[in-house]
């Protein structure tokens, strides 16, 4: 049983709001939104701080870096849910699914932009920095506000 019961709707309304925009349509909020909405100081301030925005990049490009990070990471929770949500909707294929957590940055189910995002979180992972050919790899295929 959780120290912290998450909330049960219906949810304050700006509460309610917040999760609607952020998950997609008729999936559930996640348990961790919902055990922060418990607090709506503390769960403003998640979401104020721009932790949940879309960003430059594309949903599959979001969830290559999310599910490689995560898996890389050993935070098998959350790289279930992301894969469990969004693996279908970014068109992620089981193969590539599974790469993410076995596989390596420059594996031939990749696209050429795809393996340098991997290789990004590779290199962070890996060596807290960013390596010049992994740099210009990205440089090659993304602008610098998608790299920021």
């Amino acid at each position: 049983m959780p120290r912290i019961a998450p909330a049960e709707p219906p949810y304050e309304p700006s509460i309610a709001a917040e999760l609607e925009r952020i998950m997609p349509p008729g999936v559930p909020p996640l348990v961790l939104f919902r055990t922060m909405a418990r607090s709506p100081r503390v769960f403003a301030k998640m979401f104020a701080g721009g932790l949940i925005d879309k960003g430059p990049l594309s949903l599959r490009q979001r969830e290559i870096v999310i599910d490689r990070t995560t898996a890389r990471l050993g935070c098998e929770y959350e790289w279930g849910v992301h894969v469990t949500i969004f693996a279908d909707r970014a068109g992620l294929s089981a193969e590539q699914v599974a790469s993410t957590v076995a596989g390596t940055a420059d594996a031939r189910c990749w696209a050429p932009d795809e393996q340098a995002l991997l290789a990004l979180v590779d290199d962070l992972v890996d060596r807290r920095g960013i390596s010049d050919a992994t740099w210009v790899s990205l440089t090659a295929h993304f602008d610098d506000a998608q790299i920021l």
